[in-house]
C-alpha cells in the first residue's frame, strides 16, 4: 500500500535539513508523524545519505523499551554515531522517555548530529524541553489530512466524484491518514476513530492530569464537541453543566480544557480586537481536530452545518498560517477569522450560502467595518455567484479554496 505523501510537511523538513537546530514535529495521535519521518528518511537515502547515517527510534515500539531511560538512550545513540559523517537522528514519540531533554540536548551539542523528534502533545514544547532549548529548535505543528491531501489519496473509484461528494466522504470517514490508506468505509472508520479518541482521553489527558472521574471529562469533551464555533468560557461551561445535573466547578473545567487542547484534540481560537490590535481574554472559541470524530460523538441537524463548515475552514487556516484568531469588530461585530501572515492580517467570513440578499448583507457587514486594505474573503458553499468581488471583498467557493495550493511556511 502506497503512503500518502505530505508534500508541504516534507518541504519543511527539507528546508531545515542540516541546519544546527532541533526539528520538533508535534501533532495529535495518528496524524501521520511517523510516516512523515519515513518519507523524509527515504528522501535522505535518495539524496546521498547512507543508511548507516540514520538512527531512527519509535518509543511506542517494544523493541526500544530499554531506551526509555535518557542515559540508556544517549549511550545507545552515541555508540552508533559515525565520527566523520553527518548523523541523522529520529526520535518518534519522545515524550515516553523520562527527562528525554537531557539526552536530546547532549546529542544536539555535537556538530555532526541533525536531530528530529516527534510528540503527540502540545505540552511537549511547553515544559523542560522548551525551557532548555530556547532559540535552538523549530516546531512543525502537524495536522491530519487536509481536504486537498484527502482528495489526492482517494482511490480511482472515488477520484472522479464531485467536490461535494468528496467532502461528504471527508466528513464521514475522517482526516486520519490510516483510514484513507486502507480505504475504510464509514463503519470501520468509526471504530478506528473510537480507538484514537479513547487513547487520547486516557493516555494524553487522564494519565497526565491524574483525573479520577473520567465520566466528567467525557461530559466536558462532548459539551465542547456540541459547541464548536460558539463563544464560551470555563465559567459558562461549568454553569451550563451544573444546571444539567453535573457536579463540576469552573477551575476543573478550565483544567480539563487545557488537557484537551494540549492533547490537540481541540484547538482554542482566541479573540482579537481588530481596531485596537489587541487580544481579548474571555469568551474564546474551540474547534475539534477532526469533524468525523465529532460526528461520531455528536449528531447535529441542518442548523449545525454552519458551525461544521466554520470548523473545517479554521483547520485549513491553521495549516496555512501560524496565527489564526476570531476577529472582534466594534462592540458586537465579529469576523469569523483573522489570519496573520508576516505581521499582516487576512480576513475570512464563512457562511453556508449567501444567495439570499439579506444574508449576504449580514455576512459582508463586519468585513465592511474594517478600514484597511488587507485581503478580505467571503467563503461559502455556493456554486453560482461564487467568484464575485464586493468592493474589495472576494467571494469564493470554500471547496475550491480548500483545494488551492497552500502557501509555503
Amino acid at each position: 500500500m502506497e503512503r500518502i505523501e505530505r508534500t508541504d510537511y516534507l518541504k519543511w523538513l527539507i528546508k531545515w535539513k542540516d541546519k544546527q537546530i532541533i526539528k520538533v514535529v508535534t501533532g495529535v495521535r495518528r496524524c501521520g508523524k511517523s510516516t512523515l519521518f519515513e518519507i523524509f528518511q527515504d528522501y535522505l537515502l535518495q539524496n546521498g545519505v547512507d543508511k548507516s547515517q540514520i538512527t531512527a527510534i519509535n518509543f511506542e515500539d517494544l523493541e526500544f523499551e530499554d531506551l526509555l531511560d535518557y542515559r540508556a538512550l544517549y549511550q545507545y545513540v552515541k555508540e552508533r554515531l559515525l565520527p566523520d559523517r553527518k548523523n541523522y537522528l529520529f526520535f518518534d514519540e519522545i515524550q515516553h522517555v523520562k527527562d528525554f531533554e537531557k539526552a536530546i540536548d547532549s546529542l544536539f551539542l555535537r556538530d555532526n548530529c541533525d536531530v528530529y523528534i516527534t510528540g503527540s502533545n502540545a505540552w511537549l514544547m511547553s515544559g523542560e524541553l522548551a525551557t532548555l532549548l530556547t532559540g535552538r529548535y523549530v516546531e512543525l505543528a502537524m495536522m491530519p489530512l487536509s481536504f486537498k491531501e484527502f482528495c489526492k489519496g482517494l482511490t480511482k473509484e472515488n477520484s472522479n466524484i464531485s467536490p461535494e461528494e468528496k467532502m461528504r466522504l471527508y466528513m464521514e470517514t475522517g482526516s486520519f491518514p490510516y483510514v484513507l490508506k486502507y480505504g475504510y468505509g464509514e463503519r470501520e472508520a468509526k471504530e478506528y476513530m473510537e480507538g484514537i479518541y479513547h487513547t487520547i482521553l486516557l493516555n494524553d489527558v487522564v494519565k497526565r492530569l491524574r483525573i479520577a472521574d473520567v465520566n466528567i471529562l467525557e461530559a466536558v469533551t462532548k459539551f465542547m464537541m456540541h459547541n464548536i464555533g460558539n463563544r464560551t468560557s470555563p465559567a459558562t461551561m461549568a454553569n451550563t453543566m451544573v444546571s444539567n445535573g453535573k457536579r463540576i466547578d469552573q477551575k476543573t473545567v478550565d483544567r480539563y480544557i487545557r488537557g484537551l487542547t494540549d492533547s490537540l484534540l481541540f484547538y482554542e481560537a482566541r479573540r482579537y480586537n481588530i481596531k485596537g490590535k489587541q487580544f481579548l481574554t474571555t469568551m474564546n472559541k474551540y474547534y475539534v481536530c477532526d469533524i468525523a470524530m465529532r460526528n461520531m460523538l455528536v449528531r447535529g441537524g441542518d442548523a449545525d452545518t454552519g458551525h461544521v463548515l466554520e470548523n473545517l475552514v479554521y483547520l485549513e487556516l491553521k495549516r496555512r498560517y501560524r496565527e489564526v484568531y476570531v476577529g472582534q469588530v466594534g462592540s458586537n461585530g465579529e469576523v469569523d477569522f483573522v489570519a496573520i501572515e508576516c505581521g499582516n492580517p487576512i480576513y475570512f467570513q464563512v457562511a453556508q450560502t449567501t444567495l439570499d440578499e439579506e444574508v449576504l448583507m449580514r455576512e459582508l457587514a463586519p468585513l465592511r467595518q474594517i478600514n484597511d486594505n488587507y485581503p478580505k474573503y467571503l467563503l461559502t458553499l455556493d456554486r453560482i455567484f461564487d467568484d464575485i468581488n464586493y468592493e474589495g471583498i472576494k467571494k469564493k467557493n470554500v471547496l475550491r479554496w480548500m483545494l488551492e495550493d497552500v502557501p509555503e511556511a
